[in-house]
């Protein structure tokens, strides 16, 4: 693929949580199996759209410097510890929130996302590009079986997306220029800062991420360079 501007595309960076990896399937199950071992019941659908709710706040009171750089794992444990009483779960021990945090990675991808992943390795650099922290985004690429190249987590800059340090970092650490790189995502606030620093942009929708509720982002709002139907389709229209 190359850009109105003839800049050949060279990379390609995703959006994790909800667009390579099915978050609240993933988290109700593993809650589920837990609750079956420890001979518990809860709202496991409550507790995981109520965790992931928490996700967007505990990151903007970093923005805002209430609380120093805290990578996701430790803001994920602080939003657990503040909902578990909610749903009944206060008396959990420190050894369950520990695995609760660590389901997040081992969540699993949508059923098309891996063999398209690897067409697209044929031709593109690919790379995670989320406000998961690298040991978290690391450990969820190898328990998913995800082919990336790199991974790049937010971390690396001390920042969260849609922070422009961070579209910025990636193409710095990938030695490209903006044009060369494109994010894939299925969130089309993200779409919109990576193309503010001048990268490419590909929409996925998922429109079943928050299962029954309405997606957040249920089509392209913009015209992207690529809108496609799933990891597949976006396969096909870069050539991969």
């Amino acid at each position: 693929m190359r850009r109105a501007d003839d800049t050949p595309l060279r990379a390609l960076v995703f959006d994790v949580f909800g667009t390579v990896v099915d978050w609240r399937s993933g988290l109700i199950g593993y809650f589920a199996e837990w609750g079956a071992r420890a001979g518990r019941s809860a709202d496991w659908a409550g507790i995981a759209d109520a965790w992931r709710g928490a996700y967007v706040p505990s990151m903007d009171r970093v923005r805002r410097g209430e609380v120093a750089w805290t990578i996701l794992d430790d803001l994920h444990r602080a939003s657990l510890d503040t909902l578990l009483p909610v749903f009944g779960l206060g008396d959990v021990d420190d050894a369950a929130r520990l695995e609760f945090v660590r389901f997040w990675h081992r969540l699993q991808p949508w059923p098309e996302v891996v063999p398209a992943m690897r067409r697209l390795r044929n031709k593109y650099v690919l790379g995670t590009l989320s406000n998961g922290n690298v040991g978290l985004l690391t450990r969820l690429a190898k328990a998913a079986s995800l082919p990336f190249d790199v991974i790049i987590g937010a971390d690396l800059f001390g920042h969260y997306k849609p922070d422009p340090e961070t579209y910025r970092g990636a193409c710095r650490l990938l030695n490209l220029g903006p044009g060369e790189v494109m994010l894939v995502a299925a969130h089309n606030g993200d779409l919109a800062a990576a193309r503010a620093e001048g990268l490419a942009t590909g929409f996925v929708p998922r429109r079943v991420e928050y299962g029954p509720h309405p997606s957040k982002d249920p089509a392209a709002t913009a015209a992207w360079d690529v809108i496609a139907a799933d990891f597949t389709d976006l396969a096909d229209r870069l050539g991969a």
